[in-house]
């Protein structure tokens, strides 16, 4: 069914630290109507989570892949995970 909600983990590599990204994640998600979170790791790298149809997943795995303005993506890891149940999405620090 393309309404059920799915889940998917994202590791993006590259300059995504220090250049927006993850406020660009959180927009992104927002305007498709995604639940989840978005976080810096301490090896350079930005994860996140979302939750939603698979489509809208699938349309913020392209956002993620160009990136914020300044942001220059290298890769990007995915994996399919449990739903979480997130209503909305936020930065985590």
């Amino acid at each position: 069914m393309g309404d059920e909600k799915r889940a998917r983990r994202f590791r993006i590599r590259g300059k995504v630290q220090g250049v927006g990204y993850r406020f660009f994640a959180m927009t992104c998600a927002e305007a498709l109507g995604l639940g989840g979170w978005v976080k810096n790791l301490d090896d350079g790298s930005v994860e996140a989570h979302a939750e939603g149809t698979q489509e809208k997943i699938d349309e913020f795995a392209f956002d993620l892949s160009r990136g914020a303005r300044f942001a220059r993506v290298s890769e990007i890891a995915t994996e399919d995970v449990p739903v979480e149940d997130h209503e909305s999405f936020a930065i985590r620090r």
